[in-house]
C-alpha cells in the first residue's frame, strides 16, 4: 500500500478533519460548561481543528457580545490542542473585519469567513469584500461557499483571482458542483476543504484536503478514518468508511435545516439540551422516531 502525496498547499496544517460544532443552549442561554465538554470530546478524537460559530453554531442569532465569548470560550478550552477557526462572516464587510479582527485578537489559527449573504453583491463586490478582510489581519482566512445559503455563488474565476492574496488561504467548498472545486484546485494551492460530509472522498480523490465536518459532532474519530485512509493510500478503506457514513451523513442532514438535526441527534446521545433558537424550531416528532432509527441503525445508542 503506498502513501498518497498530494501537491502542497496553502494551509497544508489545516487538512484533515475540522469540526463545525454546535453552540448548547439551555434556557435559552448558550452552555459554556457543555460546549467545553463538546470541545474535550472533539480533542479526544484527534481533530485537526474546531469551527465554532459558523452555520452549526447558529451564528446568526447570537448577539455580538455572544458570538465573541464563545470565540473566546473555544480558544481557551482547546488549549492549544487542535487549531480553531471560528466563523466570524458578515453581509456587512465592516462588521466581517470587527468579528474577523476579535478572532484574531483572542488567538484564533484562521477564520471561516461566509459569502457575504442575502445583498448579493456582484463578483468585483465579493472580491472587496475578501480582499478588505484578508488586509485587515495577519490570520489565515478560509473562504467559506455556500450559495444555497448566501444566494450568491463566489465563482472560480473569483476565487482564483483572490487567491493572489497571501491571506486568502483555504475554501471551504459547499456548492455541490465538483466542476468548480476542480477548477480551483487545479488553478491554485488554497487548501480546499470539504463544506459537505457526504463529499468529503470525492473532493479529496480531486486533490481536496480534508472536510470542515457536520457529523463529526457525533462520530469525529470515524470521519477522521475515512481521510486518514485515503492519506494512508488505502482508498478500499476510504471507500469503506464513505459508504458506511454516507447514509447517517444523507439521512440525518436531510431531515431538517442545520444544526436541527445534529442537535437533536446530540440530545439522543445524552450530549446536548437539543434547543435551537428561533426562527429554527425543535424536530418535530415524527421525524424524532426517523432520526433515532438513523442513529441505531449506525450503532449510536440513541434513547
Amino acid at each position: 500500500m503506498q502513501s498518497h502525496t498530494p501537491k502542497p498547499t496553502r494551509a497544508e496544517k489545516f487538512a484533515g478533519l475540522s469540526v463545525a460544532i454546535v453552540t448548547p443552549f439551555r434556557d435559552g442561554v448558550i452552555d459554556f460548561p457543555r460546549l467545553r465538554e463538546q470541545i474535550d470530546l472533539q480533542a479526544a478524537a484527534g481533530v485537526t481543528c474546531i469551527c465554532p460559530v459558523g452555520t452549526t453554531g447558529e451564528s446568526p442569532t447570537l448577539s455580538h457580545d455572544e458570538h465573541e465569548r464563545v470565540i473566546n470560550e473555544s480558544i481557551q478550552a482547546a488549549a492549544g490542542r487542535m487549531l480553531v477557526m471560528p466563523g466570524t462572516g458578515s453581509n456587512s464587510t465592516a462588521e466581517a473585519v470587527r468579528l474577523t479582527k476579535h478572532a484574531a485578537r483572542a488567538g484564533a489559527d484562521a477564520a471561516l469567513v461566509v459569502g457575504p449573504y442575502y445583498n448579493r453583491p456582484t463578483q468585483r463586490g465579493m472580491e472587496e469584500h475578501f480582499k478588505a478582510l484578508a488586509e485587515a489581519v495577519d490570520i489565515p482566512i478560509c473562504v467559506y461557499n455556500i450559495p444555497g445559503r448566501t444566494g450568491r455563488n463566489i465563482e472560480p474565476e473569483t476565487i482564483i483571482r483572490l487567491a493572489e492574496l497571501p491571506g486568502i488561504a483555504m475554501v471551504k467548498e459547499a456548492t455541490g458542483v465538483m466542476d468548480q472545486a476542480s477548477q480551483i484546485i487545479g488553478a491554485t494551492d488554497l487548501t480546499v476543504l470539504s463544506g459537505d460530509d457526504s463529499m468529503t472522498l470525492p473532493l479529496l480523490s480531486i486533490g481536496g484536503r480534508g472536510v470542515i465536518s457536520v457529523v463529526g459532532n457525533l462520530v469525529p474519530a470515524d470521519m477522521k478514518a475515512l481521510i486518514d485512509a485515503f492519506d494512508a493510500g488505502d482508498l478500499a478503506g476510504a471507500r469503506r468508511w464513505h459508504h458506511r457514513l454516507f447514509g447517517l451523513c444523507r439521512d440525518l442532514l436531510g431531515l431538517a435545516s442545520n444544526p436541527i438535526p445534529i442537535k437533536a441527534a446530540l440530545a439522543m446521545l445524552g450530549r446536548d439540551t437539543g434547543e435551537v433558537r428561533l426562527p429554527l424550531v425543535a424536530l418535530e416528532p415524527a421525524l424524532v422516531e426517523k432520526l433515532r432509527g438513523v442513529l441505531r441503525a449506525y450503532g449510536l445508542p440513541a434513547t
